[in-house]
């Protein structure tokens, strides 16, 4: 019986020896590679994009502000809640400032009209991001497929000599982990920015549900001064 030995070094190099660069790489991959290469750039251009989104908007927090509009509402001065936060930029204050706008047909479904909107705003990308992350690893098994059954191919070639057809042999097994790693790898470094925007979105919703329970027990008590 006839065996070849691949050491897995061997699989990631050059025929002179030298070690595969990263075009080399990719071309080594075949074409599984486009679809994971495709996927890749839209992660990382919707990461980047969520990334710039939440810096921005962590800078137009005013938390301050909203305590004032809230403040003004307790004192029974919605106008002057409503002028206070017209021209905030704060999430948050723009949401008690479209609910007290509408306070005379109907305070919560203002709120909740307005809280959803926002929500949206934060929510936007996790889908796309989700999608990469599970379909990379999947395309990196793809290729270890279409590696594989190059392979075996090349085994069951009708030549009978296995040395004769190494450079397929290799070939195939090359695709097989290239494609793996790069799928894995895509998949691992896209949780870090999808961990953390899922993160920034339910901490912006419990911010978001502060400020209405926080809103709705001033009015409550302001109706209860009223009422007496």
């Amino acid at each position: 019986m006839i065996s070849v030995q691949l050491p897995l070094a061997l699989l990631l190099t050059n025929p002179d020896g030298s070690p595969m660069n990263m075009m080399e790489l990719f071309h080594a991959g075949r074409g599984v590679m486009w679809p994971i290469l495709l996927v890749s750039f839209l992660m990382f251009t919707v990461a980047i994009e969520r990334v710039i989104f939440i810096i921005r908007e962590n800078g137009r927090r005013q938390p301050e502000l909203v305590d004032k509009i809230l403040e003004r509402v307790e004192a029974n001065d919605i106008n002057g809640a409503v002028e206070l936060g017209k021209k905030s930029e704060d999430y948050v204050a723009r949401i008690l400032v479209y609910a007290l706008s509408h306070k005379e047909h109907s305070l919560g479904n203002a709120f909740s009209r307005a809280a959803n909107q926002e929500m949206q705003r934060y929510s936007q990308g996790l889908p796309t991001l989700d999608t990469c992350i599970t379909a990379a690893p999947l395309l990196g098994l793809l290729g270890t497929v279409t590696g594989m059954m190059g392979t075996f191919a090349a085994l069951n070639s009708g030549s009978g000599d296995i040395s004769a057809s190494t450079g397929a042999i290799t070939g195939g097994v090359a695709e097989a982990l290239i494609a793996t790693m790069c799928g894995l790898f895509i998949a691992v470094i896209g949780l870090l920015p999808f961990n953390y925007m899922n993160a920034r979105v339910e901490e912006a919703r419990h911010e978001v549900e502060d400020a209405s329970n926080s809103l709705e027990i001033i009015i409550n008590k302001s109706a209860s001064t009223s009422a007496r």
